[in-house]
């Protein structure tokens, strides 16, 4: 015997045509949200500025400014190594921006399973 009563979704299951809604306006957040962070510009630093790297909010690289005083031809390996923090700090200042975006959403994953 079945405890089952009723349909098979029982009382109180969820609107499928509201879920369908909910779906949908979180979609569109979601596609609004990344199109701002696509266009958002950030900056990050290295060595007491003397290099700064600039990427979009979604970590696409759009600059490198190095100043000329870390311009060392015998020293290429520090000038690389800032470059590359530079752009680390870019890309972390990024991603904070993105989560900060993204939070109202429900974050990375909307709170859906297999998304």
């Amino acid at each position: 015997m079945s405890s089952r009563s009723g349909g098979s979704f029982g009382g109180g299951a969820p609107n499928m045509q509201q879920l369908m809604k909910q779906a949908q306006k979180m979609q569109q957040q979601l596609a609004v949200a990344q199109a701002e962070l696509a266009e958002t510009e950030v900056t990050g630093s290295a060595g007491g500025g003397l290099v700064s790297a600039t990427v979009t909010g979604s970590g696409e690289l759009k600059s490198i400014v190095i100043s000329p005083s870390v311009v060392d031809p015998d020293d290429v390996d520090t000038l690389q190594d800032l470059v590359v923090a530079a752009i680390r700090d870019a890309n972390r200042v990024a991603s904070e921006l993105a989560e900060e975006k993204m939070a109202p959403l429900g974050g990375a994953n909307l709170g859906i399973p297999g998304l």
